[in-house]
Protein backbone atom coordinates (compact mmCIF):
# COMPACT_ATOMS: atom_id res chain seq x y z
CA UNK A 1 0.00 0.00 0.00
CA UNK A 2 2.60 2.60 1.05
CA UNK A 3 5.03 1.38 -1.60
CA UNK A 4 2.33 1.85 -4.24
CA UNK A 5 1.79 5.41 -3.05
CA UNK A 6 5.51 6.15 -3.31
CA UNK A 7 5.56 4.71 -6.82
CA UNK A 8 2.78 7.09 -7.81
CA UNK A 9 4.73 9.96 -6.30
CA UNK A 10 7.82 9.03 -8.33
CA UNK A 11 5.77 9.40 -11.47
CA UNK A 12 4.91 12.95 -10.47
CA UNK A 13 8.54 13.74 -9.65
CA UNK A 14 9.63 12.47 -13.05
CA UNK A 15 7.04 14.67 -14.76
CA UNK A 16 8.33 17.64 -12.73
CA UNK A 17 11.96 16.78 -13.65
CA UNK A 18 12.90 16.36 -9.99
CA UNK A 19 15.47 13.80 -8.86
CA UNK A 20 14.09 13.66 -5.31
CA UNK A 21 11.54 15.13 -2.93
CA UNK A 22 12.12 15.82 0.75
CA UNK A 23 8.77 15.19 2.44
CA UNK A 24 8.50 17.05 5.74
CA UNK A 25 4.77 17.55 6.27
CA UNK A 26 3.77 15.08 8.96
CA UNK A 27 0.58 13.73 7.35
CA UNK A 28 2.41 13.30 4.04
CA UNK A 29 5.14 11.25 5.73
CA UNK A 30 2.40 9.12 7.29
CA UNK A 31 0.64 8.69 3.95
CA UNK A 32 3.82 7.47 2.24
CA UNK A 33 5.26 5.28 5.01
CA UNK A 34 2.74 4.59 7.79
CA UNK A 35 4.89 6.40 10.36
CA UNK A 36 2.65 8.17 12.88
CA UNK A 37 5.25 10.06 14.89
CA UNK A 38 5.23 13.83 15.09
CA UNK A 39 8.79 14.40 13.83
CA UNK A 40 10.37 12.85 10.74
CA UNK A 41 11.45 13.51 7.17
CA UNK A 42 11.26 11.25 4.13
CA UNK A 43 13.55 11.48 1.12
CA UNK A 44 12.00 9.90 -1.97
CA UNK A 45 14.18 9.36 -5.04
CA UNK A 46 13.63 7.39 -8.23
CA UNK A 47 15.24 4.31 -6.67
CA UNK A 48 14.77 4.54 -2.91
CA UNK A 49 13.10 6.06 0.12
CA UNK A 50 14.82 7.02 3.37
CA UNK A 51 13.00 7.96 6.56
CA UNK A 52 14.92 10.01 9.11
CA UNK A 53 13.71 10.27 12.72
CA UNK A 54 15.40 11.27 15.93
CA UNK A 55 16.14 8.78 18.69
CA UNK A 56 12.82 9.42 20.48
CA UNK A 57 11.02 7.69 17.60
CA UNK A 58 13.55 5.01 16.62
CA UNK A 59 11.60 2.08 18.09
CA UNK A 60 8.25 3.36 16.86
CA UNK A 61 9.53 3.88 13.33
CA UNK A 62 11.06 0.41 13.27
CA UNK A 63 7.70 -1.07 14.29
CA UNK A 64 5.57 0.95 11.87
CA UNK A 65 7.78 1.15 8.78
CA UNK A 66 9.26 -2.01 7.33
CA UNK A 67 9.98 -1.21 3.69
CA UNK A 68 12.14 1.92 3.66
CA UNK A 69 15.63 2.64 4.93
CA UNK A 70 15.55 4.10 8.45
CA UNK A 71 18.07 6.67 9.68
CA UNK A 72 18.11 7.69 13.34
CA UNK A 73 19.66 11.13 13.57
CA UNK A 74 19.20 14.72 14.60
CA UNK A 75 19.70 17.50 12.09
CA UNK A 76 20.04 17.28 8.32
CA UNK A 77 23.55 15.93 7.82
CA UNK A 78 22.10 12.59 6.65
CA UNK A 79 21.04 14.39 3.47
CA UNK A 80 24.54 15.55 2.56
CA UNK A 81 25.52 12.45 0.57
CA UNK A 82 22.05 11.28 -0.40
CA UNK A 83 21.10 14.63 -1.89
CA UNK A 84 24.42 15.59 -3.43
CA UNK A 85 24.11 16.71 -7.04
CA UNK A 86 20.38 16.14 -7.11
CA UNK A 87 17.60 18.40 -8.23
CA UNK A 88 15.81 18.31 -4.89
CA UNK A 89 12.23 19.42 -4.33
CA UNK A 90 11.13 20.78 -0.96
CA UNK A 91 7.60 20.93 0.42
CA UNK A 92 7.66 24.72 0.38
CA UNK A 93 4.10 24.96 1.67
CA UNK A 94 5.25 23.27 4.89
CA UNK A 95 8.97 23.96 5.27
CA UNK A 96 10.13 27.18 6.93
CA UNK A 97 12.16 29.64 4.86
CA UNK A 98 15.03 29.40 7.38
CA UNK A 99 15.24 25.62 7.02
CA UNK A 100 15.01 25.83 3.24
CA UNK A 101 17.96 28.23 3.21
CA UNK A 102 19.91 25.96 5.54
CA UNK A 103 19.31 22.96 3.30
CA UNK A 104 20.35 24.92 0.23
CA UNK A 105 23.60 25.80 1.98
CA UNK A 106 24.20 22.26 3.24
CA UNK A 107 23.67 20.38 -0.02
CA UNK A 108 25.53 20.55 -3.28
CA UNK A 109 22.16 20.34 -4.98
CA UNK A 110 19.62 22.41 -6.80
CA UNK A 111 16.96 23.01 -4.20
CA UNK A 112 13.58 24.25 -5.39
CA UNK A 113 10.00 24.56 -4.16
CA UNK A 114 7.82 21.55 -4.93
CA UNK A 115 4.50 22.10 -3.14
CA UNK A 116 1.47 19.83 -2.96
CA UNK A 117 2.77 16.80 -4.89
CA UNK A 118 1.71 14.43 -2.11
CA UNK A 119 -1.51 16.33 -1.41
CA UNK A 120 -2.49 15.88 -5.06
CA UNK A 121 -2.11 12.12 -4.69
CA UNK A 122 -4.00 12.15 -1.40
CA UNK A 123 -7.11 13.60 -3.02
CA UNK A 124 -8.06 10.20 -4.47
CA UNK A 125 -8.41 7.68 -1.64
CA UNK A 126 -7.44 4.03 -1.93
CA UNK A 127 -9.44 1.15 -0.48
CA UNK A 128 -7.72 1.25 2.91
CA UNK A 129 -8.38 4.96 3.27
CA UNK A 130 -12.04 4.62 2.32
CA UNK A 131 -12.42 1.81 4.85
CA UNK A 132 -11.01 4.01 7.62
CA UNK A 133 -13.30 6.86 6.60
CA UNK A 134 -16.32 4.55 6.63
CA UNK A 135 -15.46 3.46 10.19
CA UNK A 136 -15.03 7.08 11.27
CA UNK A 137 -18.39 8.00 9.77
CA UNK A 138 -20.15 5.02 11.35
CA UNK A 139 -18.83 6.04 14.78
CA UNK A 140 -19.97 9.61 14.12
CA UNK A 141 -23.46 8.33 13.33
CA UNK A 142 -23.46 6.24 16.50
CA UNK A 143 -22.43 9.21 18.62
CA UNK A 144 -25.25 11.33 17.20
CA UNK A 145 -27.84 8.65 17.93
CA UNK A 146 -26.54 8.37 21.50
CA UNK A 147 -26.55 12.14 21.96
CA UNK A 148 -30.15 12.49 20.80
CA UNK A 149 -31.16 10.34 23.78
CA UNK A 150 -29.36 12.69 26.18
CA UNK A 151 -29.93 16.17 24.75
CA UNK A 152 -32.37 18.54 26.42
CA UNK A 153 -32.92 21.93 27.99
CA UNK A 154 -30.57 22.80 30.84
CA UNK A 155 -27.36 21.33 29.43
CA UNK A 156 -24.69 23.83 28.50
CA UNK A 157 -23.06 23.86 25.08
CA UNK A 158 -19.76 22.87 26.71
CA UNK A 159 -21.40 19.92 28.46
CA UNK A 160 -22.82 18.71 25.15
CA UNK A 161 -19.41 19.10 23.48
CA UNK A 162 -17.75 17.08 26.25
CA UNK A 163 -20.42 14.39 25.98
CA UNK A 164 -19.87 14.17 22.22
CA UNK A 165 -16.10 13.81 22.66
CA UNK A 166 -16.53 11.13 25.31
CA UNK A 167 -19.08 9.20 23.26
CA UNK A 168 -16.91 9.22 20.13
CA UNK A 169 -13.99 7.68 21.99
CA UNK A 170 -16.22 5.21 23.84
CA UNK A 171 -17.51 4.00 20.46
CA UNK A 172 -13.97 3.38 19.19
CA UNK A 173 -12.68 6.66 17.76
CA UNK A 174 -9.06 7.48 18.47
CA UNK A 175 -10.16 11.06 19.13
CA UNK A 176 -12.59 13.65 17.79
CA UNK A 177 -11.75 14.86 14.30
CA UNK A 178 -11.89 18.51 15.41
CA UNK A 179 -13.32 20.59 18.24
CA UNK A 180 -17.05 20.00 17.99
CA UNK A 181 -19.34 22.91 17.17
CA UNK A 182 -22.31 22.98 19.53
CA UNK A 183 -24.29 26.11 18.73
CA UNK A 184 -27.67 26.63 20.39
CA UNK A 185 -30.38 29.22 19.87
CA UNK A 186 -29.01 32.47 18.38
CA UNK A 187 -25.49 31.00 18.49
CA UNK A 188 -26.49 28.70 15.63
CA UNK A 189 -26.36 31.75 13.35
CA UNK A 190 -22.57 31.68 13.64
CA UNK A 191 -21.08 29.36 11.00
CA UNK A 192 -18.14 28.55 13.30
CA UNK A 193 -18.97 28.78 16.99
CA UNK A 194 -17.03 27.65 20.04
CA UNK A 195 -19.15 26.08 22.75
CA UNK A 196 -19.98 28.31 25.71
CA UNK A 197 -21.75 28.00 29.05
CA UNK A 198 -25.06 29.00 27.46
CA UNK A 199 -27.75 26.57 28.57
CA UNK A 200 -29.96 24.95 25.98
CA UNK A 201 -33.56 26.12 26.24
CA UNK A 202 -36.98 25.04 24.99
CA UNK A 203 -37.53 26.36 21.47
CA UNK A 204 -33.83 26.30 20.58
CA UNK A 205 -32.46 24.85 17.41
CA UNK A 206 -29.06 23.30 18.06
CA UNK A 207 -26.40 22.94 15.38
CA UNK A 208 -24.05 19.98 15.95
CA UNK A 209 -20.96 19.82 13.73
CA UNK A 210 -18.54 17.05 14.73
CA UNK A 211 -16.79 13.88 13.63
CA UNK A 212 -14.69 10.90 14.67
CA UNK A 213 -10.98 10.40 14.03
CA UNK A 214 -10.09 6.80 13.10
CA UNK A 215 -6.59 5.69 12.07
CA UNK A 216 -5.78 9.29 11.23
CA UNK A 217 -8.86 9.79 9.03
CA UNK A 218 -11.47 12.46 9.75
CA UNK A 219 -15.26 12.28 9.54
CA UNK A 220 -17.36 15.45 9.39
CA UNK A 221 -21.12 15.77 9.84
CA UNK A 222 -23.59 18.50 10.82
CA UNK A 223 -27.10 17.85 12.04
CA UNK A 224 -29.84 20.09 13.45
CA UNK A 225 -31.90 19.37 16.54
CA UNK A 226 -34.98 21.28 17.75
CA UNK A 227 -35.86 21.36 21.45
CA UNK A 228 -39.58 21.80 21.14
CA UNK A 229 -41.19 24.04 18.54
CA UNK A 230 -38.63 26.22 16.72
CA UNK A 231 -39.24 29.66 15.25
CA UNK A 232 -41.36 29.33 12.07
CA UNK A 233 -38.78 31.12 9.92
CA UNK A 234 -36.11 28.64 11.00
CA UNK A 235 -38.50 25.85 10.03
CA UNK A 236 -38.70 27.40 6.55
CA UNK A 237 -34.92 27.85 6.39
CA UNK A 238 -34.41 24.23 7.36
CA UNK A 239 -36.59 23.07 4.47
CA UNK A 240 -34.60 25.25 2.05
CA UNK A 241 -31.22 24.01 3.29
CA UNK A 242 -32.43 20.40 3.30
CA UNK A 243 -33.39 20.59 -0.37
CA UNK A 244 -30.20 22.47 -1.26
CA UNK A 245 -28.07 19.80 0.41
CA UNK A 246 -29.93 17.06 -1.46
CA UNK A 247 -29.21 18.90 -4.72
CA UNK A 248 -25.54 19.23 -3.85
CA UNK A 249 -25.15 15.55 -2.99
CA UNK A 250 -26.95 14.60 -6.21
CA UNK A 251 -24.41 16.66 -8.19
CA UNK A 252 -21.40 14.79 -6.77
CA UNK A 253 -20.04 12.36 -9.36
CA UNK A 254 -16.86 11.56 -11.27
CA UNK A 255 -15.90 14.25 -13.77
CA UNK A 256 -18.08 17.04 -12.39
CA UNK A 257 -16.41 20.43 -11.73
CA UNK A 258 -16.30 21.12 -8.00
CA UNK A 259 -17.95 24.49 -8.54
CA UNK A 260 -20.98 22.71 -10.03
CA UNK A 261 -21.74 21.15 -6.65
CA UNK A 262 -21.49 24.57 -5.02
CA UNK A 263 -23.79 26.04 -7.66
CA UNK A 264 -26.39 23.30 -7.12
CA UNK A 265 -26.67 24.31 -3.47
CA UNK A 266 -26.21 28.05 -3.89
CA UNK A 267 -28.78 28.49 -6.66
CA UNK A 268 -31.46 26.76 -4.62
CA UNK A 269 -30.76 28.90 -1.56
CA UNK A 270 -30.65 32.09 -3.63
CA UNK A 271 -33.97 31.26 -5.28
CA UNK A 272 -35.53 31.04 -1.81
CA UNK A 273 -34.27 34.54 -0.99
CA UNK A 274 -31.43 33.58 1.33
CA UNK A 275 -28.46 33.83 -1.04
CA UNK A 276 -26.71 36.51 1.02
CA UNK A 277 -27.04 34.35 4.12
CA UNK A 278 -24.92 31.52 2.68
CA UNK A 279 -21.45 33.00 3.26
CA UNK A 280 -19.14 29.99 2.89
CA UNK A 281 -18.25 27.36 0.33
CA UNK A 282 -20.34 24.24 -0.04
CA UNK A 283 -17.65 21.84 1.08
CA UNK A 284 -14.09 20.58 1.20
CA UNK A 285 -12.06 17.45 0.82
CA UNK A 286 -11.14 15.47 3.93
CA UNK A 287 -9.01 12.49 4.86
CA UNK A 288 -5.77 12.62 6.84
CA UNK A 289 -6.64 16.29 7.38
CA UNK A 290 -10.05 17.69 8.18
CA UNK A 291 -9.66 20.25 5.38
CA UNK A 292 -8.01 19.03 2.19
CA UNK A 293 -8.30 19.64 -1.53
CA UNK A 294 -10.55 19.83 -3.42
CA UNK A 295 -12.71 22.69 -2.22
CA UNK A 296 -16.31 23.08 -3.34
CA UNK A 297 -16.95 26.78 -3.84
CA UNK A 298 -17.84 29.26 -6.55
CA UNK A 299 -14.27 29.89 -7.72
CA UNK A 300 -13.08 26.28 -7.44
CA UNK A 301 -11.09 25.02 -10.41
CA UNK A 302 -10.89 21.34 -9.46
CA UNK A 303 -12.78 18.46 -11.06
CA UNK A 304 -14.16 15.68 -8.88
CA UNK A 305 -12.73 12.21 -9.46
CA UNK A 306 -13.86 8.80 -8.26
CA UNK A 307 -12.25 8.05 -4.91
CA UNK A 308 -12.27 11.61 -3.66
CA UNK A 309 -14.07 12.30 -0.39
CA UNK A 310 -15.73 15.67 0.20
CA UNK A 311 -18.25 17.33 2.45
CA UNK A 312 -21.48 18.85 1.19
CA UNK A 313 -22.60 21.44 3.75
CA UNK A 314 -24.77 24.36 2.65
CA UNK A 315 -26.04 26.67 5.36
CA UNK A 316 -28.19 29.73 5.99
CA UNK A 317 -27.54 31.99 8.98
CA UNK A 318 -29.88 34.68 10.35
CA UNK A 319 -28.11 36.78 13.01
CA UNK A 320 -30.11 37.16 16.20
CA UNK A 321 -32.41 34.27 15.32
CA UNK A 322 -30.40 31.20 14.40
CA UNK A 323 -29.00 29.22 11.52
CA UNK A 324 -29.16 25.88 9.75
CA UNK A 325 -26.44 23.74 8.22
CA UNK A 326 -26.70 20.14 7.03
CA UNK A 327 -23.49 18.31 6.19
CA UNK A 328 -22.44 14.86 5.08
CA UNK A 329 -19.17 13.20 4.23
CA UNK A 330 -19.51 11.90 0.67
CA UNK A 331 -17.34 9.62 -1.48
CA UNK A 332 -17.22 10.38 -5.20
CA UNK A 333 -18.02 7.44 -7.48
CA UNK A 334 -18.70 6.96 -11.16
CA UNK A 335 -22.41 7.01 -10.41
CA UNK A 336 -24.48 8.29 -7.51
CA UNK A 337 -22.53 9.74 -4.59
CA UNK A 338 -21.78 7.33 -1.74
CA UNK A 339 -22.92 9.17 1.40
CA UNK A 340 -20.78 7.88 4.26
CA UNK A 341 -22.55 9.68 7.13
CA UNK A 342 -26.04 8.23 7.37
CA UNK A 343 -27.76 9.86 10.33
CA UNK A 344 -31.27 11.19 9.58
CA UNK A 345 -31.07 14.57 7.83
CA UNK A 346 -34.52 15.75 8.83
CA UNK A 347 -34.80 18.16 11.73
CA UNK A 348 -34.63 16.00 14.86
CA UNK A 349 -37.33 17.08 17.30
CA UNK A 350 -36.78 16.34 20.96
Amino acid sequence: MHATRRTRLRGRLSDAELDALLVTKRVNVRYLTGFTGSVGALLVTAESAVLAVDDRYAEQAADEVADVELVVTRGDDWLRERGRGARLGLESHDLSWDRALALAGLLDARVEPAPAHVETLRQVKDAAELAALRRACAITDGAFAHLCGRLGPGLTEREVARLLHHTLTELGAHDQAFEAIVASGPHSARPHHRATDRRLAAGDVVKLDFGALVEGYHADMTRMVALGAPDPELERVFAVVRRAQEAGVAAVTDGVPAKTVDAACREHIAAAGYGERFPHGTGHGLGLEIHEAPVLRQEAGATLRAGMTVTVEPGVYLPGLGGVRIEDTVAVTGGSADVLTRSPRDLVRL
